[in-house]
């Protein structure tokens, strides 16, 4: 019988899972594989609920209440709808590229979890360039939307793929800006680990050491998964249904799941960057994660709510005058915060932050105009 490797900490409540656990290493992907699978298909199920009930409240609706107890089976009823419906292909789409492109979009929202700590060391990997590896896969859903939007045949469909493509490249920059200051801060030999990330946040969570760092994630992570107020390549008054038109059936269904699984993925990266991941009392880690990303998830279906759709060059204004010089300037604070106490930042640096977060939120929006009177070309 093999025994695994697990350290707990009575205080903090939660334990450090050996690399092989539950036996090897073999034993452990096929584990963690099925872990990851499972998690993220519930946790869309979950977002999807959330955003429609929440999004009712806000809007002094009802919201789905029928299919299940208080409506939590509609999206099963949704999924169970579309796969009964006819998959059309248009007669002059590029076929191969056109089948693919669903895949493409859906499987980096599963492989990006493969970094992600559900609690100490619980992980199918834990690499040491992670923040890397999150980037990296991140960004080849962008291919698969590019991919849908040139084979379909249809120039609404390219234009929303080419509204993604710029979207994604211009907000690229802030996004990872913003994760460099966590970088910084991060006292490890392993800086780009998300587990050593979590476990630096230990004392305190980085989103009151890095106020700004994670406005900027957020902002930039909500135009990159196309979240409202930045969803242009979908935009119904502009483009009918942007990249995805001409897909329907089980092929829709992969985008549909796609775009909240990238909500999903894009909330368990803020709250392991920025709000202590799976670390918090008395309950169990993995637990904390979850409601964690469902705060951050929430926040999303708070914004789409509230703010209106902003234009395409208002979208690219937003990130080239707005969050890119911000960013630098919170890379540059911090590195000389860290410069400073190399040790340990002392806790009176948590007002500061927010204050020079808030102090260049308000002052860069009266310097730079973002064109909400008139047209940039």
């Amino acid at each position: 019988m093999v025994v695994p490797n697990i350290t707990v900490d009575a205080f903090h409540h939660f334990a450090a899972v050996s690399p092989d656990w539950p036996g090897n290493e073999w034993w452990h992907w096929l584990v963690f594989t099925v872990i990851i699978i499972a998690f993220v298909l519930t946790m869309i199920i979950g977002v999807i609920y959330i955003e429609r009930r929440g999004m009712a409240r806000m809007q002094a609706r009802v919201g789905p209440n029928r299919t299940g107890p208080f409506g939590l089976l509609q999206a099963i009823a949704d999924a169970v709808k579309v796969l009964l419906k006819e998959s059309i292909t248009p007669a002059n789409a590029d076929k191969v590229v056109y089948w693919l492109a669903p895949a493409v979009v859906f499987a980096p929202v599963i492989i990006v979890f493969a970094v992600v700590p559900f609690q100490n060391g619980a992980m199918l990997k834990d690499l040491n360039i992670g923040v890397l590896f999150v980037v990296a896969i991140s960004s080849i859903s962008t291919m698969g939307v590019f991919m849908a939007g040139w084979s379909s045949s249809n120039k609404y469909s390219l234009l929303g793929a080419m509204r993604n493509v710029a979207a994604v490249v211009s907000y690229e920059i802030p996004v990872v800006l913003a994760i460099a200051g966590v970088v910084i801060l991060t006292a490890s030999a392993s800086p780009l680990s998300l587990n050593e990330i979590v476990v630096a946040q230990e004392r305190v969570p980085f989103i009151l050491l890095q106020p700004l760092g994670f406005f900027l994630l957020f902002v930039g992570g909500c135009a990159e998964i196309n979240r409202s107020p930045f969803d242009l390549m979908e935009a119904d008054s502009e483009l009918t249904a942007g990249f995805h038109t001409e897909y329907s059936g089980m092929k829709f269904a992969m985008f549909y799941l796609g775009e909240y699984g990238e909500a999903v993925v894009m909330s368990a990266i803020i709250s392991t960057l920025f709000l202590g991941g799976w670390q918090g009392p008395v309950l169990p880690p993995w637990l904390w994660l979850i409601l964690k990303v469902f705060l951050v998830f929430f926040t999303m279906v708070w914004t789409r709510t509230t703010l209106p759709r902003v234009r395409i060059d208002q979208l690219m204004a937003l990130a080239w005058k707005f969050l890119f010089p911000l960013a630098l300037i919170n890379l540059i604070v911090t590195a000389i915060q860290v410069l400073a106490w190399p040790d340990i930042l002392p806790l009176y640096v948590i007002p500061i932050n927010f204050a020079i977060a808030a102090a260049l939120v308000l002052l860069w929006s009266r310097f730079f105009k973002l064109g909400w009177g008139r047209v940039e070309v």
